[in-house]
């Protein structure tokens, strides 16, 4: 399909953290409907460098929705109009021509912004490092059939083990709630053997470095699940408050 569609961007530009932002107009044209919104950035960003101007700064890397770096908020909508995608998986053929489209990083006071749509997510990292993971050491990969896993449990696993940490959910939650990121690990690692032995520490842990990061309390909007691109339903939401309140009653501190 040819390029012949054009575009209004409505664009935050924020040179910094300490600095107040702004959104900016742009024009998008000669985009072609098969080119994603990332591509479509490019091309406005090799304008702006050739007239000497500062290019959008935004987040990607692998831009095949598996690493959870992009993060922009779309017409209100994190990672845009479509479920089940990242940002970098929005294709221009979901807008109409002569559209505006209004791009702005994630809001949320644990994730300051950067520049631009680009936003500090390393809360998250240090969540997981309060004890999202499992510190038994294990030597050499144990034979498969080893430790008998019922199916149920191994779908549910999977399926939040399919968290890519991107923040959408915070980023749609009214509350700017990390609780299905955090329930997703939770029950990622919670339903498997190998990580019974910390289960009741590692949920305390990860409620525990939550509310030290600002984040906000679920209070059942269900935007975060709506938002997800690995739809990680709302049930790992409720795991993670049945597993934190069993272990607050079994702590002795």
């Amino acid at each position: 399909m040819s390029g012949d569609m054009r575009f209004t961007l409505k664009v935050w530009r924020q040179k910094n953290a300490a600095e107040m932002g702004r959104f900016e107009i742009y024009e998008a044209k000669g985009v072609s409907p098969d080119m994603s919104l990332f591509e479509m950035l490019d091309a406005v960003n090799e304008d702006l460098i050739l007239k000497g101007e500062d290019p959008i700064a935004f987040d990607h890397d692998c831009r095949e929705g598996i690493c959870g770096t992009c993060g922009s908020v779309i017409n209100g909508q994190p990672h845009g109009p479509e479920t089940g995608t990242t940002t970098c998986q929005v294709f221009m053929r979901l807008f109409k021509a002569g559209d505006t489209i209004t791009i702005e990083p994630f809001r949320a006071k644990a994730f300051p912004v950067v520049k631009d749509l680009i936003v500090d997510r390393s809360a998250f990292d240090r969540i997981i490092a309060a004890g999202g993971y499992v510190s038994v050491g294990t030597g050499a990969a144990p034979e498969a059939n080893t430790l008998p896993v019922p199916k149920e449990k191994s779908e549910l696993a999977m399926d939040a083990a399919a968290c890519i940490g991107c923040g959408a959910c915070v980023a749609a939650c009214p509350n700017a709630a990390a609780m299905l990121f955090v329930g997703a690990k939770i029950s990622h690692l919670g339903l498997l053997p190998q990580g019974q032995p910390e289960r009741d520490r590692r949920s305390i842990a990860l409620r525990r470095a939550m509310d030290r990061e600002g984040f906000g309390n679920c209070t059942n909007h269900a935007e975060c699940e709506a938002a997800c691109p690995k739809e990680i339903k709302m049930r790992n939401i409720a795991r993670f408050n049945r597993d934190y309140l069993k272990a607050s009653f079994l702590s002795e501190e």
